[in-house]
């Protein structure tokens, strides 16, 4: 019986460009994760990060592969005979062999993705208008015990001057590149401790970036306790995105979240925030939570925040801290928290399926990463479209490290040192860290916060191993809920058509 052939598939993984294959070919599987949902398998492809639904024809192929390790077209199509024709073989290999499913057994692995090292417009500066806080949180990575820089008794200002903060929204401007706008983000400390300098900052912006014909968005993190009349109405007249730090119900927030002399911040905060919250409707409020061994209650946390509260999203990060301290999450602190977050993952598919409104941010984003096929190389946009600034004008890493002399890049003055940036990029990259090479995951994790890998290893280039068991688990629950609404809501997946925020890390 004579076979049709199959399409020709040149793909970069075929040792010879036009290589048109016989039915002798030997194929194998190339990396995915297999999951399912709405009644469907699909494969979450590694590394390039795309999601193929694999149907029974696929799906027996697949599995043949699987088993076999290679095996010729000619073996795989008389193994499925009389079930699939030799046609539907072929048309499904060559549908597999496109989607990077398959490939021929003796194609080389595909080289790493190396970022081509040349400037990259910056998408985000974090501008530390202050380095001082009036609240004295245990767990804080910027004061506590696993501080980098010392803010106290250091050498840098206390308050960024107006002087500085103007020179940050030059550089701000001037590396945003060919970018038609800017992005600054006001930080701290609490942020609005420096609420002079901010305000003058942001009606300077405006006018720079009018001169220059761009346009600058603004946002701020803040801990809500000095949201007084007068600056909610400016954050609102001026449209600035606001977080605001929380942990949740009275409780849970008063545990850690505490003045100097050990009183909770609840009482003072919730009425403020509710004025935020009815005043500012220009652009949605979101809060943002620290959790920790202690403060594990994520549902109660989320209806408290949003369903209370009134909150339109609320995200949720594990504290970053060393092992050894009292507020560490454990291993099993980590098991348990994957159970709720995949509770209220649930509950935002069934708001999605139903047309609802559902404020659990960290699915929201988790799901644009992977509609969008993001494969990093990189776990955040630290170093590349996003860096921070210090108190004196030292660009550094990213906010977290604002004003570490270890991880400078730069002045506000003097510009990026693109010698030190290409030094952390090539070093950091992702082909570096040997035990994310065989992780299903690594599209989306990268490896993990810079920040996270410093405090608890010591360095910003190891991977956060305490996390792996974690990311695979919550990314496993992402893919499902992404299959599930590609099936049963496939418009839900379009507001991710296109979006390309440059999320910076909250504290």
């Amino acid at each position: 019986m004579s076979t049709p052939a199959l399409p020709e598939i040149a793909t970069s993984d075929a040792p010879l460009p036009g290589l048109r294959v016989t039915p002798q070919t030997r194929l194998r599987l190339l990396e995915f994760h297999r999951f399912e949902a709405a009644g469907q398998t699909f494969a979450y492809l590694v590394p390039s990060a795309a999601v193929f639904a694999l149907d029974e024809c696929a799906l027996a192929l697949v599995d043949l592969l699987g088993e076999q390790g290679t095996a010729s077209i000619e073996a795989l199509a008389a193994a499925v005979d009389g079930k699939y024709s030799v046609q539907q073989v072929w048309d499904t290999l060559g549908d597999l062999h496109r989607a990077r499913v398959v490939t021929e057994a003796l194609a080389p692995a595909p080289a790493p993705k190396i970022l081509p090292l040349t400037p990259i417009p910056l998408q985000t500066l974090v501008v530390n208008v202050t380095n001082q806080c009036n609240l004295s949180c245990e767990y804080c990575y910027e004061y506590g015990e696993d501080k980098i820089v010392d803010t106290e008794n250091g050498q840098q200002p206390k308050f960024m001057s107006e002087e500085t903060a103007r020179e940050a929204v030059e550089f701000a401007l001037r590396e945003s590149g060919s970018n038609p706008s800017a992005h600054i983000t006001f930080f701290g400390g609490e942020t609005l401790m420096n609420f002079p300098v901010l305000r003058k900052t942001v009606a300077y912006a405006r006018q720079r970036a009018a001169d220059v014909g761009k346009s600058v968005d603004f946002s701020l993190t803040t801990n809500a306790t000095l949201l007084k009349p007068d600056v909610i109405d400016f954050l609102a007249d001026e449209r600035i995105g606001v977080t605001i730090s929380i942990d949740g119900p009275q409780e849970i927030q008063d545990k850690f979240r505490v003045f100097s002399n050990g009183q909770g911040s609840y009482a003072l905060v919730a009425p403020k925030v509710k004025a935020l919250l009815e005043r500012h409707r220009s652009r949605p409020i979101g809060a943002r939570v620290t959790l920790t061994r202690q403060t594990l209650d994520v549902l109660k946390i989320y209806r408290h925040l949003h369903d209370e509260m009134g909150f339109w999203e609320v995200g949720f990060a594990p504290v970053t801290t060393a092992p050894q301290r009292g507020h560490a999450i454990s291993d099993a602190g980590f098991d348990h928290l994957l159970g709720q977050f995949r509770t209220l993952a649930m509950d935002y598919l069934q708001a999605a399926l139903e047309g609802r409104h559902h404020g659990f941010s960290n699915v929201r984003e988790t799901l644009q990463e992977l509609h969008q096929g993001h494969a990093k190389a990189y776990p955040c946009g630290a170093g590349l479209g996003l860096m921070g600034v210090s108190t004196d004008g030292q660009v550094s890493l990213c906010h977290r490290f604002a004003g570490s002399e270890a991880h400078k890049f730069g002045t506000l003055t003097e510009g990026v040192n693109r010698d030190t940036q290409r030094a952390f990029l090539e070093s950091h990259h992702i082909s570096h860290k040997t035990d994310c090479a065989t992780c299903w995951a690594r599209p989306i994790c990268a490896g993990g916060c810079y920040h996270e890998a410093h405090t608890r290893y010591g360095t910003t280039q190891g991977p956060n191993l305490h996390y792996c068991e974690w990311i695979r688990g919550w990314t496993h629950t992402c893919l499902e809920i992404y299959g599930a609404l590609a099936v049963q809501r496939p418009e839900f997946l379009r507001q991710f058509d296109g979006v390309d925020h440059e999320a910076s890390d909250r504290h």
